[in-house]
């Protein structure tokens, strides 16, 4: 059971960061005619999440070889994604030409790359250790 947790979430991690990089990178290079359709993007905001979208898949990967810095990868996401949401909420603030989709798109990958950033945190820099007394124990403290 837990390998299927394991890799489901490796592979959750991999499709977000795939369509991520597709998403981001059509907007930026202008491919298949999705920048006309996004209307009034921020372009700091897509290409923080182009970033992110990399250090999604290098997370994966370090996650899959029970590396601790996939941790560290996803809280550098992380301070990417919050740092481009501070600069777009003065940006919009300020009269910035934004969508509002935008902002809750934000507050969702936000959401996403934190508990993303908990599963490897948690299973491999700090593993939960379950304290479960023994009888032995539990007498031995009486």
């Amino acid at each position: 059971m837990k390998n299927i947790l394991f890799y489901s979430f490796a592979v959750i991690l991999t499709g977000f960061g795939l369509l991520t990089l597709f998403l981001s990178s059509s907007v930026i290079f202008d491919l298949f005619g999705i920048r006309a359709k996004e209307g009034n993007y921020v372009l700091f905001v897509v290409w923080s999440n182009f970033i992110s979208s990399i250090l999604y898949l290098l997370a994966v990967y370090a996650f899959v070889k029970r590396n601790k810095w996939s941790a560290r990868l996803l809280a550098i996401s992380l301070l990417i994604l919050c740092t481009a949401f501070a600069g777009l909420l003065v940006y919009a603030a300020d009269g910035g030409i934004h969508e509002s989709k935008t902002i809750g798109a934000m507050v969702f990958r936000i959401s996403f790359t934190l508990i993303a950033w908990s599963v490897p945190y948690f299973v491999i820099s700090r593993p939960l250790q379950l304290k479960v007394k023994t009888k032995q124990q539990s007498l031995k403290t009486k």
